[in-house]
Formats: C-alpha cells, sequence, structure tokens
C-alpha cells in the first residue's frame, strides 16, 4: 500500500492575485445560500472568485459588486486554469461534475457536502466558515487519487474515450434482456457473464457503485483497479482487485440481442452495440481533492456510514482500566 501523493500549498499571496473557482449545485436553496455567503467571504479576503457565467446568473450575482469583482467563465474555457482549488458546494455528483471541468488542468477540488453521504466531500455545512478560513490561510494539501482512462472500441477502431474518478460501468440497456459479455484481464479471456452489467472502479469509487454491487471498500492509498459483475448468472462472479499496471476489457458478445451502454461516473454515457470492447486502464492524469484534515480513512468511513464503534475501548483505556497495565 502506497500513501496518497499530498502537495502543499504556496504563502500566500498579495490582494487579488488569488483565484478561486467555484461550483455550485444552483438547484438548491441551501446551496445557493452558502455560495453567496462563501463569495462574499473569499472577496473580502482579496481573493478573486471565478464562477461559471451559468451559475452566476442562477445566483443572481453582480460581478462589479464584488471587490475584487468577480469572473465569469465558461465551461468550455477550461474554467479551472490559474485557479488553486475549486471549491464544490453540493453533493458528491456536484465533486464529479468539477472533477471533469477541472480534470485537465489538475485544478484541486474541495467539496463542501449539502447532499446525502457525500463521501469525496472534505466539509460539511456547519463547517463553511472554518473551510473558508483553511482556504484563506492555506491551511489545507492536495491529495492525487487514482483515476480510469475508458476506450471503446468497435471493429478494432476507438470510436469513444473519456475518463472518470469512481467508475465505468458497463450495463444493459433494456431491462429485460441481460448483458452478454466476456471480461479480460492482461489480454487473457477470465470468463464469460450474463449480467446486469459489470463495474471497474478505483479506490475512490470502492464507496460508491462498486460498494452497492457488493465490491469491496478499498483505502485510497492503495493503488488498484477493481472489477465487480452485477447479478451475473455464472459460477464465478466475485469482485476482483488488480494492479493498476492492468488493462481491463470487456467485451460486448456479438451474437446477442442485447445492447448496453457505458456510463462513467454516472454523467458520461455511450451506446454500446454487440460487438462493441471496452478497455478500462489506470489514467494517465490523477484527480487531486483537498484535504483540510489528516483523518485516517476509517474514521471517514465510521463518519460517512454512521458505523456503530461505541463500546470500543482503545489500548489507552484499556490500560487505565487495568491499573495502568499494558492490555
Amino acid at each position: 500500500m502506497s500513501e496518497p501523493q499530498l502537495h502543499h500549498t504556496d504563502p500566500v499571496a498579495p490582494r487579488g492575485e488569488r483565484r478561486v473557482l467555484m461550483l455550485t449545485h444552483t438547484g438548491r436553496d441551501e446551496a445557493r445560500e452558502v455560495a453567496m455567503a462563501c463569495a462574499k467571504s473569499l472577496t473580502d479576503h482579496g481573493i478573486v472568485v471565478r464562477m461559471l457565467a451559468t451559475e452566476a446568473t442562477d445566483l443572481g450575482v453582480e460581478p462589479a459588486a464584488y471587490d475584487p469583482p468577480i469572473e465569469l467563465v465558461t465551461e468550455e474555457k477550461s474554467p479551472g486554469a490559474g485557479c488553486e482549488l475549486a471549491l464544490v458546494i453540493g453533493g458528491d455528483g456536484t465533486i464529479l461534475r468539477a472533477a471533469e471541468l477541472t480534470h485537465v488542468d489538475g485544478t484541486p477540488v474541495l467539496g463542501v457536502n449539502l447532499g446525502h453521504v457525500g463521501f469525496l466531500a472534505e466539509a460539511e455545512y456547519d463547517d463553511v466558515e472554518s473551510t473558508i478560513e483553511a482556504i484563506v490561510h492555506r491551511r489545507y494539501v492536495a491529495e492525487d487519487r487514482l483515476t480510469l482512462d475508458v476506450r471503446v472500441f468497435r471493429d478494432g477502431e476507438e470510436v469513444f474515450r473519456t475518463f472518470a474518478v469512481n467508475e465505468a460501468s458497463v450495463e444493459k440497456a433494456a431491462r429485460e434482456r441481460m448483458l452478454e459479455v466476456v471480461v479480460e484481464i492482461d489480454g487473457r479471456p477470465l470468463s464469460r457473464w450474463g449480467c446486469d452489467g459489470v463495474v471497474c472502479a478505483t479506490p475512490t469509487g470502492s464507496t460508491a457503485y462498486n460498494f452497492s454491487a457488493g465490491g469491496p471498500v478499498v483505502w485510497p492509498g492503495v493503488e488498484a483497479l477493481l472489477m465487480v459483475p452485477i447479478s451475473a448468472h455464472a459460477l464465478f462472479a466475485r469482485p476482483m482487485v488488480v494492479a493498476p499496471t492492468s488493462v481491463l476489457a470487456v467485451e460486448v458478445i456479438d451474437r446477442t440481442d442485447g445492447l448496453g451502454v457505458l456510463w462513467c461516473d454516472g454523467r458520461r454515457s455511450f451506446d454500446l452495440p454487440p460487438g462493441a470492447r471496452i478497455e478500462v486502464t489506470r489514467g494517465a492524469s490523477p484527480v487531486r481533492l483537498v484535504r483540510l484534515h489528516q483523518a485516517p480513512f476509517t474514521d471517514r468511513l465510521v463518519r460517512k456510514f454512521g458505523l456503530p464503534v461505541g463500546g470500543w475501548r482503545g489500548a489507552a483505556e484499556r490500560r487505565r482500566g487495568s491499573g495502568g497495565t499494558r492490555a
């Protein structure tokens, strides 16, 4: 197991020379309220806030009313370029959208969770004030997380390419039909499955679709790729954890009526006709997630899933309970 790479930030820059991209789930009243408060606080500290023009319209923002003025950009113009981080206000879906918009530039992403579990988020609604302070004083680090490069081939020709932070899932397109696939690892066929689909995931995505499909929870510091069948009719249909250098492939069998669809992070899709081949490898560029606290991943699991740990007695407590002797 290797530790995630941590990148410490630079000293504080003069007023107006620092930029933060802010992305918001503008469909939620709570998110809009938090976004407006964050924009005011950051600009009051001399940090330029950059927003998507569409989101600024949704929020009713007048850029010139802020000092320094808010910058407006479009999604097509590398919104994260030149920004020290992207502050994301929403749930995991909004964070995945932010990762999609900033991946090319390598802009670190800091999520404030206003959704449900919010496993990718670093802060909760009640942490907004301390989060702004951490940004202002640069008390944070950026952690590199493994991504996936995903390619689709038809008759040997590449017809689609994208990336994924959490997972690439090959799924059946019609509820009434199973998907017939052959799965392959490192250039060798492994098994043929009639199934609802196959999930290829990262350790970061192990607590997302992979988790729901019965796959293992993998600590973020583990460099590995995961493959998990969904409702496979087969004797061997176990979740698998393979090397980060492996090539995972799923072929939709040509002699079947079932059509498939590729979904990446639940955001980008591509229709898969019979005969399509999907190859998944470790991504060339990681996604960078901002961390404010260096808490163990175990604590994150307990907090996010509300796991029962009442009654646990750590080593120190055991020593106190036994009069100072070592347990």
